[in-house]
């Protein structure tokens, strides 16, 4: 069974469909002078500092108690049999967890750590954002504290919680790698600003919470990019600013999120297009393709009209480049699915700014919903 679908991540280089809101080396010198330094600050037994790595240890532990009655186990019955994670988001019983833990299923029973099993309603799904939304019958629930996206940094430490291999209640620990991912999913599109850790997530942690060390849940644990099937050092998780902005609504509408659309496809702008089209900055996203009847065609917005080799590989140049949207400037594909996705909502006219021919020019575009689109 294949919990965590992305085990392959696409190329940053490959085309990548909008259609929705629209992914030094130190010279060994230099090396051996720092450890000579160090060994002779160390040879100062003035200067010698004793760390007790038990306060971390009993920090983790106590965190652990206070978060694993949240943290559930999910088993589907269906098409295809499954197992995942998944945690309290409401004390009305609401769960959230993945998607593709849920797809197929005609059967969901979720496990709490007092042993309970309860049946579970599937309240909505999102293939978009991999997030589902389920409902039990259970009192004295108790939620997760849903953390902020504005306050994670690289280099935090990253808490995964969840039943890897249907090992309930595992806990694992590392640090957040790296954010601003971009993880292609099976609909053709990605979900924006993806966290990347390296807190061990295998098959079965699939829709357990990413924590900080207040026990915030910070991520929804997805994907891992691994050869092998099992974890390899590199785990992504569904940022939670995604879920503030999905889940309310599909617990509200009682189905998936209507996400705004801008009927486009194309690449973020790299170094060698800029050259081929003779920008000033390599950045912004080009438009190869504009969907018929679209958003971006009513709104006039141009597509690519010629074709040059970039480096090993043909490109459609010529395009329109989106530069900005609503006066914030767009480097590329993450931030104009970040800005569509968080801070407008289909029917909404934004201002977009693209250059075209060398000139830079601003127009209105009505956003359409992604369910117009044909992907």
């Amino acid at each position: 069974m294949d919990l965590d679908k992305s085990s392959a991540i696409v190329s940053a280089a490959a085309l990548v469909v909008l259609g929705a809101a629209l992914g030094g080396f130190a010279s060994f010198q230099l090396f051996d002078q720092r450890f000579d330094s160090l060994e002779e600050e160390m040879s100062d037994p003035r200067e010698v500092v004793y760390v007790n790595s038990s306060d971390s240890n009993e920090q983790l532990t106590e965190l652990f108690d206070e978060v694993d009655q949240s943290v559930v186990s999910i088993t589907t019955l269906g098409t295809s049999n499954a197992q995942g994670s998944g945690f309290v988001y409401s004390s009305e019983g609401y769960i959230v967890t993945n998607q593709h833990v849920v797809e197929g299923a005609e059967n969901v029973r979720v496990t709490f750590t007092d042993g309970s099993t309860e049946r579970a309603e599937i309240v909505g799904t999102d293939e978009n954002n991999d997030l589902a939304v389920l409902q039990v019958e259970k009192e004295d629930l108790q939620p997760m504290e849903l953390g902020n996206l504005s306050d994670v940094k690289v280099g935090q430490t990253a808490i995964a919680v969840g039943n890897p291999f249907g090992l309930r209640g595992t806990m694992t620990s590392g640090i957040i790698s790296q954010q601003g991912r971009m993880l292609p999913t099976d609909t053709g599109f990605s979900i924006p600003n993806v966290l990347q850790t390296d807190a061990a997530i295998n098959p079965g942690n699939s829709g357990g919470p990413l924590l900080n060390v207040q026990g915030e849940v910070v991520g929804v644990n997805t994907a891992i990019n691994s050869r092998t099937g099992t974890f390899s050092g590199i785990g992504f998780a569904i940022p939670v600013n995604i879920v503030k902005n999905v889940v309310p609504e599909m617990i509200e509408e009682g189905g998936g999120f209507d996400y705004p659309w801008i009927g486009v496809s194309g690449y973020t702008v790299t170094p060698e297009i800029a050259d081929a089209m003779n920008l000033s900055n390599a950045s912004g996203f080009l438009i190869v393709n504009v969907a018929e009847n679209g958003p971006a065609e009513k709104a006039g917005l141009k597509g690519g009209n010629e074709t040059v080799e970039v480096g090993q590989a043909e490109r459609t140049v010529g395009g329109d480049v989106i530069t900005g949207i609503d006066g914030k400037q767009m480097q590329g594909i993450g931030d104009i699915l970040t800005y569509l996705q968080s801070s407008t909502e289909v029917g909404e006219t934004i201002n977009v700014t693209v250059i075209r021919e060398g000139e830079e020019i601003s127009t209105p575009l009505t956003l359409g919903s992604r369910d117009e689109s044909d992907n």
